[in-house]
């Protein structure tokens, strides 16, 4: 059975990886997609290099729109999505890229976005470590997922594996990344403009401030630790898309090299989108462009008495886009890499 999809925001970055990928997936169906400002504009016009929905008009964004299919996804910003969830109840499977049903605690919304709170979703990061096992099996079956923050969720698949086997602490994390402008979205801004990033680095949202971190506090509390404390540090670097993340945590007394090795081998072993790499080999962002896959390296600084794990995404794919079809085919029983590739676009 063919399944018909409604794409919101589909004018957007996020929205266009959705359709993206969507195009190419065999059992769904891309029959409405809808934005806001460009409205009744030719979907062409906004992202033409999806050559083969040339056919769509892009419609109003309103719950009877997107109302009647059998997947919608919503690629709106943060606090946009909640209006149209709550009328989508009778919507088989709805999915939220945004930020709007990712946190459980209300207190950490209004600190870090504020407005409505709505109520949690599935976290859409199949890889997670949990006090079950892994994020894949709350995904089984679910009408409503939350798809994660790119930077978020690559500092939680970073350190979540120590996390959950007790080698780290994680009342000392540090993160440090580099970031596209296109996380940000594609609303005109000024400090995003080719002229402002071009040869330069610039740090942004420092000092516990990014909207990202009760996120990465959650997911880790629930790989099993007691406080979660993290200096969390995004830099933007002229590249369009991907993350690099370095992270940081301290080493627990009496675990060995072998045993700290071991925690992220047995996290990830038989994992297609999430993959260790051998030791003493770095992962690159160029390596994940257009991939569902992260790819990670572990090294061990016995001086600093830390471990050190680098991380590199594609931030519209397994950071967003990806992850919200991954978690879309384990809630539909398809099989879970449909659609999704682990080989990257290079040079």
């Amino acid at each position: 059975m063919t399944l018909s999809v409604a794409v919101s925001g589909a004018s957007g970055y996020a929205g266009g990886e959705l359709l993206r990928i969507l195009a190419a997936h065999p059992d769904v169906e891309i029959t409405t997609v809808t934005a806001h400002a460009n409205a009744g504009q030719p979907l062409i016009a906004h992202q033409p290099h999806l050559r083969s929905l040339a056919h769509l008009t892009l419609e109003d964004t309103t719950p009877d729109i997107l109302a009647g299919h059998d997947v919608v996804f919503l690629a709106l910003p943060h606090g946009q999505s909640g209006q149209y969830t709550d009328a989508l109840k009778d919507s088989a499977l709805v999915i939220d890229a945004g930020a709007d049903h990712r946190l459980t605690d209300p207190a950490a919304w209004a600190r870090f976005y504020g407005g409505d709170f709505h109520e949690p979703w599935a976290y859409g990061v199949p890889e997670l470590a949990v006090a079950t096992g892994k994020q894949r099996a709350n995904l089984v079956g679910a009408t409503r997922i939350a798809a994660p923050g790119c930077n978020a969720s690559t500092v939680s698949l970073s350190l979540a594996p120590g996390v959950a086997a007790g080698v780290i602490d994680a009342t000392d994390l540090v993160s440090v990344l580099a970031v596209g402008p296109s996380g940000a979205g594609k609303s005109l801004k000024t400090n995003l403009l080719a002229s402002e990033i071009l040869g330069t680095a610039n740090p942004y949202a420092v000092g516990g401030t990014h909207r990202h971190i009760p996120e990465i506090q959650q997911a880790l509390r629930g790989a099993g630790a007691d406080d979660v404390r993290i200096s969390f540090t995004p830099v933007l670097v002229p590249m369009a898309r991907g993350i690099l993340a370095t992270s940081t945590a301290p080493i627990r007394a009496g675990v060995t090299d072998a045993q700290l090795r071991d925690a992220w081998e047995s996290a990830y072993a038989g994992e297609t989108f999430v993959q260790l790499l051998p030791e003493g080999v770095l992962p690159r962002t160029a390596d994940v462009l257009g991939a569902n896959t992260a790819l990670l390296s572990l090294a061990i600084d016995r001086d600093a008495n830390r471990v050190v794990v680098t991380a590199a995404v594609d931030n519209l794919v397994k950071g967003t886009a990806g992850a919200a079809i991954q978690s879309m085919n384990i809630a539909l029983g398809l099989p879970e890499d449909r659609a999704l590739t682990v080989n990257g676009v290079a040079p």
